[in-house]
């Protein structure tokens, strides 16, 4: 059974730790989503932080060939588990991941003391971290670009709403607006839990300048755009970002 959950509910957004074990317990409310924003500096202890990792997770570490991907990933993995130590009231070592077909991570069910749902998204210079409780969520970032022919990706990946909406603007401003649409579907896609299988044609987002993140529209089941709530989260201008949170408990 799905259960009702309050839809005036607050984005907390929160500066991530530089350094491990420095958080106490956090509460997260039934009525509460925590976005933490993670810059990545280049400065990260990143010695300290992959103590948090597991044998696995260290060999898939030192496989990228970039010091910068090594880096965002131990980082990232890391403060994922010290985050989500602290929701929990267990040690970060104690964490332990399992995945779902379509490869989304959760929490081991022995390790689940609270309810608690995670999404990690990372792009340039920042990583989100979004939580929960009793429902799903999704977090994307983007970096914006300005050397790609936004109607053309629309067009492929674009509802016809949304490509209508984007062409209404000037070109100034399509950027902006291209990237805001993406990464709110992006942020529902991956809330949802089941990946490329949902088309992203097949849902409206909201995408111009001063509205509001709004899931407008769904098909075939027009009543799933009232199950979740959007909203922005703010970082610098160069960046797009966006929450997508579920408007009902999945605790039975």
């Amino acid at each position: 059974m799905k259960n009702a959950l309050p839809t005036d509910f607050a984005v907390r957004t929160c500066a991530a730790p530089r350094q491990p074990g420095t958080l106490s317990a956090i509460p997260l409310a039934e009525t509460g989503v925590d976005v933490w924003i993670a810059p990545v500096v280049g400065s990260e202890p990143t010695d300290a932080w992959e103590e948090f990792l597991t044998p696995e997770e260290r060999d898939r570490a030192r496989r990228f060939r970039f010091k910068e991907d090594f880096r965002r990933f131990v980082y990232g993995r890391g403060l994922l588990r010290e985050l989500l130590a602290s929701y929990l009231g267990v040690r970060a070592t104690e964490v332990q991941f399992v995945y779902s077909e379509e490869g989304k991570p959760g929490l081991a069910p022995d390790k689940a003391t609270l309810p608690v749902s995670f999404n990690v998204s990372h792009s340039g210079t920042y990583i989100l971290v979004g939580f929960a409780r009793n429902r799903r969520i999704g977090v994307d970032v983007e970096q914006m670009r300005r050397d790609i022919e936004v109607e053309q990706i629309a067009k492929r990946f674009f509802s016809d709403a949304e490509q209508q909406a984007l062409v209404s603007l000037d070109q100034a401003s399509r950027i902006p607006a291209f990237f805001r649409c993406w990464t709110r579907k992006e942020a529902f896609v991956k809330a949802t839990g089941v990946g490329l299988s949902l088309p992203l044609h097949q849902f409206d987002v909201s995408l111009l300048p001063g509205e509001a993140a709004t899931l407008l529209a769904t098909r075939p089941e027009p009543l799933e755009a009232q199950r979740w709530t959007l909203r922005n989260i703010e970082l610098d201008a160069d960046y797009a970002a966006a929450v997508a949170v579920e408007r009902y408990s999945t605790a039975t």
